[in-house]
């Protein structure tokens, strides 16, 4: 393997800010012009294509539980970027719950953030994760927050998502994501503005890929 691609893991139940954290680090290395240097993967892509099924059959999956999730794809392509290699990533459409016939191509950076809530609980993929990272947020936080981002980016209603809150969300995250914590290196609390983890991992991650200028200033 490429020692040179340092894999980053971000686990945390639905809306616990993992998108907003890999988010905000990409950006703070984009204003040093270091955007090349770190990229971010999205386990949401890897959902299963559920192309060959109705639409009252795709309502029905739990989409909350690792089989929903192509995981064998998501290791392989880890593998790849391990060696140096890009990858096909799918791209997945939130509203109808299907892949798009277009994939993405993804190129290894030295620093690949992979974020989703199931890929500690996958060993397959905790074991190739050279940092851990788990945001522990209270449910009712994690709610509010996906219900405000389902229904204006996925285009769902609120009905639907406090539904699927309640059914699969909330048992699959004491079954499956809260039980994976233990895999995590580090636990940061972030259900308010947590400026000083941020400015931490930002320090950190600069000193994975030392500048020769040596400014790491946000």
């Amino acid at each position: 393997m490429d020692s040179s691609i340092f894999l980053i893991g971000i686990a945390g139940p639905s809306g616990s800010g993992k998108s907003h954290l890999a988010a905000e680090l990409h950006q703070r290395m984009k204003r040093l012009g270091r955007q090349k240097e770190l990229s971010i993967l999205n386990e949401d892509a890897y959902y299963r294509d559920t192309g060959e099924m109705s639409q009252g059959q795709r309502s029905k999956i739990n989409f909350d539980h690792p089989d929903a999730l192509e995981h064998d794809l998501l290791v392989k392509h880890l593998e790849d970027l391990k060696t140096g290699k890009g990858i096909s990533v799918p791209r997945y459409d939130y509203s109808t719950h299907r892949r798009k016939k277009e994939t993405e191509t993804f190129q290894p950076t030295p620093i690949v953030l992979l974020e989703g809530i199931l890929i500690f609980h996958d060993r397959q993929i905790s074991d190739r994760l050279d940092l851990k990272i788990f945001l522990d947020v209270p449910l009712e936080v994690c709610l509010a927050r996906r219900l405000k981002r389902d229904t204006s980016q996925r285009g769902r209603t609120a009905d639907s998502v406090l539904r699927q809150f309640e059914q699969t969300v909330r048992p699959m995250y004491f079954q499956f994501i809260e039980p994976s914590r233990k895999q995590a290196n580090l636990v940061l609390p972030m259900d308010r503005e947590n400026q000083v983890a941020v400015d931490f991992l930002f320090h950190a991650l600069c000193g994975l890929v030392p500048k020769n200028d040596g400014n790491t200033q946000p």
